[in-house]
This record gives C-alpha cells, structure tokens and sequence, in this order.
C-alpha cells in the first residue's frame, strides 16, 4: 500500500514538471503534440538545447518514433514543423523561459555563468532588457553582446 501511494505521489509530481515545463514553451501549432509524443519520455530540455535545421528535426523525431515515441503522421508533421520554427537554426532563445541547457548551449555560457542568470531570474523575475541581461553579476557581458540577435525577451 505505501509502494502505491509514493507512485502516486510521484507520478503528481512529475505531471506538475511536465506542466510547468510545458507552459515555458513557445505558443505555437504543434506545442501539443510535442508535449504528448516528447514529454513521455524526456523533458524538454533535451530539445530545446539544439538549433537543427527541419531535415535535422525531421531526422530526430524519425529516431524518437523508432524508440517508441507515439504520434500520429499528422502529429509528426506538426511537432517537426513546431520544432524548425522555435527550435531552428535561426531561432531565438526566450531567455526568460529557457532552461538552464538552452541557456547553457546557445548563448555558450559556462555552467557558473549560466546559474548566475537562472539565480538572477528567480531573485527578480523576468529580465526585460539586453543591458539588464549583460549586467548579472558573473556573467561576460561581452558573451552576451556577440550572441544578442538570438536572445529574445
């Protein structure tokens, strides 16, 4: 019976992350379909870090559905598509809502660096310009000016 409920306790749990992880993604066609066929198996993260082209994603989501991802063709096509728009290699990361690994990755932070902007956020909320971003306190500014066209608030 105690097995039971910390199953149940920690399938709560793991349904509110998905949630809250869910609601930090971009708006868009497709977002539902990714959260059903991706958040199944891992969180978003591991999507969210990539900037691949819509061959690439095409690639990808093949693999994923190859591993057992469950989706239907219409589905595929829509989380592909969702994919290459905000996920591309021109997209933008949304520095307010990105993870620690799309921060990390795309705007090459070091890990301390990357820390310092999610402890800045959580301290003070959403970051609402390039020149708050660029004064977090250990942070190289410099790193934040190069990559400032892919920073998105």
């Amino acid at each position: 019976m105690r097995t039971a409920i910390l199953l149940t306790m920690a399938a709560c749990l793991a349904f509110a992350a998905d949630e809250e992880e869910a609601a930090k993604l971009p708006q868009g066609a497709g977002k539902d379909a990714v959260v059903k066929a991706c958040f199944s198996c891992h969180g978003a993260g591991n999507f969210r870090k990539a900037r691949l082209t819509k061959d690439e994603w095409s690639d990808q989501v093949a693999d994923m559905m190859d591993r057992g991802a469950q989706a239907t063709d219409a589905e595929v096509a829509s989380i592909v598509d969702y994919l290459a728009q905000n996920f591309g290699k021109e997209s933008k990361v949304w520095v307010n809502t990105a993870p620690f690994e799309e921060l990390k990755n795309v705007l090459k932070l070091t890990v301390k660096e990357t820390q310092a902007v999610l402890d800045w956020r959580d301290r003070n909320g959403s970051f609402k310009s390039l020149d708050e971003l660029k004064k977090v306190q250990g942070v190289d500014a410099g790193k934040i000016e190069t990559k400032k066209d892919v920073i998105a608030f």
